[in-house]
């Protein structure tokens, strides 16, 4: 029979089983967190637990790339100098964060909110593709046709042409494992309708190497050095 630790009051307890819910944190590590927060003054205490509350209750996801933001549009989504024709992929937030702070990459973003994953019962109904294929649908335009490949654009309806923008890329900065290279996939069938450059990370990475435990040099010649998706 396993050993019941027992608590000298149901507060305690109370707190030591809220915090050890969190991942990673088992129930000794929550006892002396819990008692390292009694020994606290009140302000401290209760300032943790409005941050926390502030966190669950107020947080956004920008409407356009589902990133956490205070607003509706997240800063990178609305500042006008990055490059908003090119769309990195990525599975989290995390993964974002890890991206900026190489510093190499300078175009938005799509937070996917996880992977293709049918062991975990996760399938693409469950991520944000469908908004991903609607990103890249409105950057090349239904009304749009190329033609000869050059770089003047007309109507089909026969109006006017003018000069086309840069061409849209869609980076698929996903992990290297199976379920990675799954959603990679299927991402790139469900876009490659609409003629966009479709890259992938240059394999400084490891296989089934997840991008929130690589260094920054790695992560961000991976980027810079990134290559064309060969599904």
């Amino acid at each position: 029979m396993a050993y019941k630790e027992q608590y000298p009051s149901r507060l305690l307890e109370d707190a030591v089983d809220a915090i050890s819910s969190l991942p990673g944190v088992g129930r000794r590590s929550a006892l002396r967190l819990a008692l390292h927060l009694l020994k606290q003054p009140q302000e401290n205490v209760h300032h943790f637990t409005a941050a926390i509350d502030a966190l669950r209750d107020e947080v956004k996801y920008c409407r356009n790339c589902m990133m956490i933001s205070d607003d509706e549009v997240c800063s990178i989504c609305s500042d006008r100098s990055r490059d908003h024709r090119t769309i990195c992929v990525v599975e989290s937030v995390r993964d974002v964060m890890s991206i900026e702070n190489t510093g190499q990459y300078h175009g938005v973003y799509h937070v996917l909110g996880g992977i293709i994953s049918p062991i975990n019962g996760v399938g693409p109904s469950d991520l944000t593709i469908r908004q991903l294929v609607d990103r890249v649908a409105a950057l090349t335009g239904p009304d749009l046709v190329s033609g000869d490949g050059s770089d003047v654009i007309a109507r089909r309806d026969g109006g006017p042409t003018w000069q086309s923008p840069a061409p849209a890329e869609v980076i698929l900065a996903l992990s290297g494992d199976v379920e990675g290279e799954t959603t990679s996939f299927y991402i790139y069938r469900q876009i490659q309708q609409y003629g966009v450059k479709v890259s992938s990370l240059a394999r400084g990475l490891g296989f089934g190497d997840d991008l929130e435990y690589a260094d920054e040099l790695t992560l961000g010649r991976s980027i810079v050095n990134r290559q064309l998706f060969k599904p």
